[in-house]
């Protein structure tokens, strides 16, 4: 009697367990919207905003040009933090897929994701600084206004810096979901070598900026299509086919 009540007891925590468990593939969606949405997001601040205000060089024009559109200003600040609310949900859409796979593995992988994203979050606040610099002018009488023009621009480019060290932190993360991707029988194995391929343009791109920034815009227009390619193949896999549910758990 004793057996059987145990024997039941363990099939009723089995069901509980597998009720509440949620499916790889939807863990997959998740990860696909969120890379989506970073992706789109990341190419709307840089391109359409940050891009159409910072003047190279020269930090008249670009403080001139954030006063102008400083709400536009904000909006790419705002979307670059609801971009790193997505690498949450991607990081932990990665562990619950590949954690089958090689569980030490998938953590340190998020545990590299996490680094990344703090990093870059703090980074925001090279953004803001540039917009209380010249928003409050008229109070920093120690300093005059090109001195806090010029003081609003390396603030936007020490971003630039912090930008590229979070960013090494996401190349060793794609170096590792590499290896998991393709020792996972539920995802193409290309899709590995993609995302390898990226994580090694990142970790290029990144130490380029670090060790000799006089390199670094030669070298930018060259990985950068190379990274959207690749990580574009991943999303949209997770986002329209998912994983092979027989070989995912």
């Amino acid at each position: 009697m004793g057996n059987f009540l145990e024997l039941v007891l363990t099939k009723i925590t089995v069901m509980t367990v597998s009720k509440n468990e949620i499916s790889p593939n939807i863990w997959a969606r998740i990860g696909g919207l969120s890379y989506l949405i970073i992706i789109v997001a990341g190419a709307a601040g840089e391109l359409l905003i940050r891009n159409k205000i910072i003047v190279a060089n020269d930090p008249t024009s670009t403080a001139n040009n954030l006063l102008t559109h400083s709400f536009l200003w904000r909006i790419g600040i705002a979307g670059d933090l609801i971009m790193h609310v997505c690498d949450l949900f991607l990081s932990i859409a990665y562990f619950q897929l590949f954690r089958v796979v090689n569980r030490p593995l998938a953590r340190l992988s998020l545990f590299f994701g996490l680094m990344q994203t703090a990093v870059l979050i703090a980074n925001k606040l090279n953004l803001v600084m540039p917009l209380l610099y010249l928003e409050h002018a008229d109070k920093l009488h120690s300093f005059s206004l090109p001195q806090l023009q010029e003081m609003a621009f390396l603030s936007i480019q020490a971003h630039d810096y912090g930008f590229g060290i979070g960013l090494i932190f996401f190349g060793f993360a794609c170096l590792l979901d590499c290896y998991l991707i393709i020792q996972s029988s539920f995802l193409p194995k290309f899709l590995g070598w993609l995302i390898g391929l990226a994580g090694i343009c990142y970790l290029i791109n990144s130490f380029t900026l670090l060790l000799v920034p006089k390199f670094s815009g030669q070298v930018f227009p060259v990985v950068m299509p190379l990274i959207l390619l690749s990580e574009l193949s991943l999303c949209l896999w997770l986002l329209i086919k998912g994983v092979k549910l027989e070989k995912s758990s």
